[in-house]
């Protein structure tokens, strides 16, 4: 007999959840994002469509729909579909659902998926307690979680599952978000005269830094504090916004004037060595939404465009924060973007590099010269034609340096490289100097002797 309270509670639950709650999607072609795992033809919509899942590891950020995939499953599959939360449940509850699904699959035949949300707060003695139960089939295991599995999940269970990647939904995506719950009559607001601004609608999506959970709570959260006006009609414009998601917004349009307007003041901030402007530019663009990646983008290039041998560390710095903020992420990535950044700012700086350049243009626009004999490859052609007779082994000369002839002749005496009186490039600059030193009295020598032969 069907528990009539019960079902009236679901109900009653059902039309006073959350938005983000009553729209999350129940079939495939309902979810929004992931088109790497989830698009025509991949791996696991074969699987989901098919009723064909193995244990699977739902990893990524927050809201990006991995719970979701999970409901999705349930709704699709007919073996019976049973969820712990890692929070909540302990041994006891795993053995629980354990011997249920064993009693299932004896007096019924009907296999069992068991979801665990937040699996790696799992501790050691709960994952245990799962695993032999994984290997030996009494139950489908699918996990979740914020966290990098491969470091917070027993090793065992990640041997046994595949592993799917959910992205941070792009803004794109967000926007479907919103604009199926403003549209679904049942589950939304289809049926009520909300009218969001354009502005308000960026704002609250730029916010949500690809989250649709946080995206649909704000909608919630501005529709439903927004009283109508005479018409009915609930307008929600960008101060209504900026409250509902408690952040103000920036002028800043990803693609627009600001956008690079910004990022200009940023690197020039660095280029002049002012650490408090460099922060401020960074951390306006941080809170504007800017992709944090983008951001370390520019810094390695200014690492090696404006700062190079004066300090070669930079670069090693920026590669190592990039390095970081990868496996870290927001929010506490913020840290590493800000100690790259005090990094560059304060280094001492040298645009040296750029001499590269100008050999590149000489390469463009002056015939090419032919590679000096001496450094010609001698392994094939040394006995027949005399490639590499006459090389200078530099180690094999004091302070490892020798005069040698390592451009075509006709550009000798010609330099691309003129380092500065900073940092680190000082200690270059000494050294070139005296390479360069000893370079140009061997070629006096050389036209001396030349000279004399001729005389003879």
């Amino acid at each position: 007999m069907p528990d009539l309270f019960q079902a009236r509670a679901d109900d009653t639950r059902a039309a006073t959840a959350p938005l983000a709650d009553r729209m999350r999607p129940r079939t495939l072609d309902d979810f929004v994002g992931q088109p790497h795992i989830l698009g025509p033809g991949k791996l696991l919509r074969r699987a989901i469509e098919a009723d064909r899942i193995t244990s699977l590891l739902f990893f990524g950020p927050p809201g990006t729909g991995k719970t979701t995939l999970a409901r999705i499953i349930a709704n699709t599959t007919k073996s019976h579909f049973a969820t712990l939360n890692a929070v909540l449940a302990g041994v006891k509850n795993i053995r629980e659902e354990i011997g249920a699904a064993q009693e299932r699959l004896r007096l019924h035949g009907q296999r069992t998926i068991l979801f665990v949300d937040e699996v790696h707060r799992f501790n050691k003695a709960q994952q245990d307690a799962l695993l032999p139960h994984v290997e030996n089939g009494t139950v489908t295991f699918i996990g979740a979680t914020t966290e990098n599995p491969y470091f917070e999940v027993n090793k065992a269970l990640v041997s046994r599952s595949r592993i799917f990647e959910l992205k941070t939904l792009t803004e794109d995506d967000l926007r479907k978000v919103a604009e199926q719950a403003l549209a679904d009559a049942q589950r939304g607001y289809g049926s009520r005269a909300v009218q969001i601004d354009g502005d308000a609608l960026d704002h609250l999506v730029s916010t949500a830094n690809g989250d649709a959970r946080s995206l649909l709570g704000a909608l919630e959260l501005a529709v439903e504090t927004t009283p109508s006006d005479e018409a009915g009609t609930i307008a929600i414009d960008l101060a209504v916004a900026e409250d509902s998601i408690q952040r103000r917004a920036v002028l800043y349009d990803k693609e627009g004037d600001a956008h690079f307007d910004t990022i200009s003041a940023f690197i020039k901030s660095l280029r002049g060595s002012d650490p408090d402007a460099a922060l401020y530019w960074l951390a306006r663009m941080v809170y504007a939404g800017e992709d944090p990646r983008f951001i370390l983008r520019r810094l390695l290039i200014f690492a090696a465009e404006d700062i190079g041998l004066a300090d070669p560390r930079a670069l090693q710095v920026a590669t190592a924060c990039a390095a970081a903020f990868d496996y870290v992420g927001m929010p506490e990535g913020q840290f590493h973007l800000a100690e790259c950044c005090l990094y560059l700012a304060t280094a001492p700086k040298s645009n040296s590099v750029f001499a590269y350049f100008d050999a590149l243009k000489h390469v463009q626009n002056e015939q090419t010269g032919d590679v000096p004999n001496p450094l010609k490859d001698g392994s094939r052609d040394k006995a027949g034609l005399g490639h590499g007779i006459g090389y200078k082994y530099p180690h094999a000369y004091r302070d490892g340096y020798v005069s040698e002839q390592y451009l075509p002749a006709e550009m000798q005496g010609l330099y691309f490289y003129a380092p500065r009186d900073m940092g680190y490039e000082r200690t270059v600059a000494e050294r070139l100097a005296v390479w360069r030193e000893r370079d140009a009295e061997e070629s006096i020598e050389k036209r001396a002797r030349r000279y004399a032969d001729e005389d003879a």
